[in-house]
Parts: C-alpha cells; sequence; structure tokens
C-alpha cells in the first residue's frame, strides 16, 4: 500500500481493498478522477494510464512538481520543515502563501506540503477571498514525506494531472473508460459537513450535476463509480446507481468520539452496450 506525500481528509487509502473490487482494470484501460485529492486511489490501482483532476490549483499545481521536480521539492521541504517549526513560523509561511510572493513554483507548492503537514488535522480549505486558513495543528515533530515524494514521482508517469471543474474531466473520458468521483460528501448533520476545500463550495446542486454527468457518462460507454454519504439524500440522487453499503474510518471531527467509523456508499453504474 502507497502513502500520499499529503495528509487528506476523507483519503481512500484506508478502504483501497473494498474500492479496488468496483474499479475493474483491464489492458488499455485508463481511470479517471475529478476529485483527485492526495491522489490515494491513483497510488493503489493499477491502470495503464490516468487522467487526474481537481478544482483545486494549489493541489494540481503540487502534484505536477512532485512528478516533475520530485528532488527539488524535497529540497525545499526539508529546509521549510527544518526553519519553522513554531506557531510563529506556521503563520509566518500561511501568511505568505496567501500573498503569492515566491520566487519559485516550486517555492509555492513546498509551502502547500508544509501548510498541509503542520496545519490542523491535515485540513486544506479556504475562505471566499481564497486565502488558505487552516490554524496551526500543534504537532511536534511533523513526518516529511521524502519517500513518498519519490513514489508518487515514479509511479505518475503515466498520469495528467489537470486542474478543472469535475463536469470538463468526466467530459474528457472515453468509451472504455473508468470514471471514479470523491467529491465533498452530502453532510450527515449540519455540523459534519466539509464542503470549503475549495472558494466555491460544493452543495446539493453539485452533488445532482456531477449524478447527470456521471450518468451521462456511462451512456457513452464509462463504467462509472462515486463515493458519498450513507445518507438519504445521497441515496436519492443516485436513486438509479447500484448501491453499496460500507463503513470507512473518518477524522474530521475535532472531537474524538466523532471520529469513529461512519457509513458511506459506493454507487456504480456499468457502462452501457449498444
Amino acid at each position: 500500500m502507497l502513502n500520499s506525500a499529503l495528509k487528506w481528509v476523507g483519503s481512500k487509502r484506508r478502504i483501497m481493498d473494498t474500492l479496488r473490487q468496483h474499479l475493474p482494470t483491464a489492458p488499455g484501460r485508463r481511470l479517471v478522477e475529478p476529485f483527485v485529492g492526495s491522489a490515494a486511489v491513483f497510488l493503489n490501482t493499477d491502470f495503464d494510464s490516468y487522467l487526474l483532476a481537481d478544482i483545486n490549483g494549489d493541489l494540481i499545481n503540487f502534484h505536477n512538481v512532485a512528478k516533475e521536480y520530485p528532488e527539488e521539492l524535497i529540497g525545499l521541504g526539508q529546509l521549510m520543515f527544518a526553519n519553522h517549526r513554531s506557531q510563529e513560523g506556521y503563520l509566518a509561511v500561511r501568511a505568505s502563501f496567501n500573498l503569492r510572493i515566491e520566487v519559485s513554483n516550486i517555492m509555492r507548492v513546498a509551502k502547500f506540503l508544509y501548510l498541509n503537514r503542520h496545519g490542523y488535522n491535515g485540513m486544506c480549505r479556504y475562505n471566499r477571498r481564497g486565502e488558505f486558513n487552516i490554524p496551526f495543528g500543534k504537532v511536534d515533530a511533523p513526518y516529511f514525506p521524502e519517500k513518498e515524494i519519490r513514489a508518487f514521482a515514479e509511479k505518475a508517469k503515466n498520469a495528467v494531472f489537470l486542474c478543472c471543474d469535475f463536469t470538463e474531466s468526466i467530459e474528457m473520458a472515453a468509451p472504455g473508460d473508468v470514471i471514479y468521483c470523491d467529491p465533498p460528501y452530502m453532510p450527515k448533520t449540519k455540523t459534519t459537513g466539509f464542503t470549503d476545500y475549495h472558494t466555491e463550495g460544493f452543495g446539493e446542486l453539485h452533488q445532482y450535476n456531477l449524478m447527470y454527468s456521471l450518468r451521462a457518462a456511462a451512456a457513452r460507454g464509462c463504467h462509472v463509480v462515486a463515493s458519498n454519504s450513507d445518507v438519504a439524500e445521497a441515496l436519492q440522487c443516485y436513486g438509479e446507481f447500484e448501491i453499496h453499503h460500507i463503513t470507512a474510518p473518518r477524522s474530521v471531527s475535532c472531537k474524538s468520539d466523532g471520529r469513529g467509523r461512519v457509513g458511506e456508499i459506493i454507487a456504480t453504474m456499468g457502462a452501457a452496450t449498444c
């Protein structure tokens, strides 16, 4: 099992054995992910090629730099981890990240990695002005993912990373492709939803537009799969799909009793045949 260089809310790493059962591989097949996140699914599947997308530009920038310049990223990242160990250092890096005053793109990516590993719970959240606003995580010695960056760069040789909306990446899928979507989930309660990892958020209209896009992709020959919360709203949204109920560990809540296993669904629809 390969680990991502990034900490990520809702990572699928711990349910990959279950998820892989719904992602059929075959010679020549490509996996399309419109919500690539930390790339845990990509890292732990074996498709011939990958189209990996996300609306979060900082995230896609990280993946592209880690793919093309892993050693430079490791060098800058290690210096940043060593020189900014305190809350004051974290706030200084966050402020400069939001001001976009980097001397190079690799430096910006190193800051993103630093903020991810030092911020609270590894969360990625922006306010409406597009500013990263996660508080300091108070971790004594954050792990630096040197080996994970190198493993990612090796695996990513057959992957393309794009910053775009989910509708665009799904439209790029060709007959025979497998599409896996892991969007921000429909909330179980008003306090458990986390949908602001990008400035636009992700509400009910986005959820239904995603479902319609996946249904259209299945009709033109793609095998489609989507994860979501096991709630009535999601079951209604994916009513025409085959639903598989699972449990998965979650870690968004700040309360220890909110970090147990919770219900999720895997919704699938096979490619239409002529």
